[in-house]
């Protein structure tokens, strides 16, 4: 009964997460729980375990298996959920934004934020009708035609973020969304953040150095050695 209620508010529980790269520890048992509509930010120094915990929240990696752990994400449970279902979960319930946008240089900004839904087997009319409305909302709507080679690199970013948005999932993860930024359009894309949760009602977890971005966060966790501490 405690559980359900948890999950009723919570959107991210994690427990007892280890992983090990051959004989090095990267994480050493973390916990953490995260409610609906949070934006946290996760910070510490290099080699602490950021970049791996997110990956795992992101169904990209895995936890050690043989530790009694526990991680769910929008009241689903990841435990043993198949490769199968967790690419059409990742793909229903997780954006991602990287430091390095990754953006399809081939394909327009419209095409670039249609590809996840695409993969998700959504209509082209309905898909292209929400891929226009948010890339409206995000400023660039007189840019849907160019290339990323055309773009800013803030414009870029944005293209991401929309591409993020596009299968309107429950978690936002951003791993230094704003760390390839000029300061101008790293403090735009924070404000962003805060805008898209007020509008979406989206979960934020967020790897940075910023400090500002930290600080702006309603939560701040911090790694050390594999931990949160």
């Amino acid at each position: 009964m405690l559980l359900s209620l948890i999950r009723f508010h919570t959107m991210i529980i994690a427990k007892n997460i280890h992983k090990y790269y051959g004989d090095v520890e990267v994480l050493k048992g973390v916990d953490f729980h995260i409610k609906k509509g949070e934006i946290v930010a996760i910070v510490g120094p290099s080699g602490a375990g950021k970049t791996t915990l997110l990956q795992i929240i992101g169904t990209l990696d895995k936890p050690l298996e043989e530790k009694d752990f526990n991680l769910s994400l929008n009241g689903i449970s990841l435990k043993n959920i198949s490769d199968k279902d967790v690419s059409t979960f990742r793909n229903n319930e997780i954006g991602f934004i990287f430091q390095f946008h990754q953006l399809l240089p081939e394909f327009t900004a419209l095409e670039n934020v249609c590809i996840p839904a695409f993969i998700g087997n959504r209509s082209k009319k309905e898909t292209e009708k929400n891929a226009l409305d948010i890339l409206e909302f995000l400023g660039l709507s007189s840019r849907i035609h160019h290339k990323p080679s055309e773009l800013s690199g803030g414009e870029q970013q944005r293209v991401a973020v929309a591409r993020a948005l596009i299968n309107k999932p429950a978690v936002i993860l951003a791993d230094e969304p704003s760390g390839n930024l000029d300061s101008e359009s790293a403090k735009n894309l924070h404000k962003l953040f805060f805008e898209l949760r007020d509008k979406y009602g989206q979960t934020f977890v967020i790897i940075t150095h910023n400090e500002e971005l930290a600080e702006m966060a309603d939560r701040k966790l911090v790694m050390k050695d594999g931990k949160i501490i």
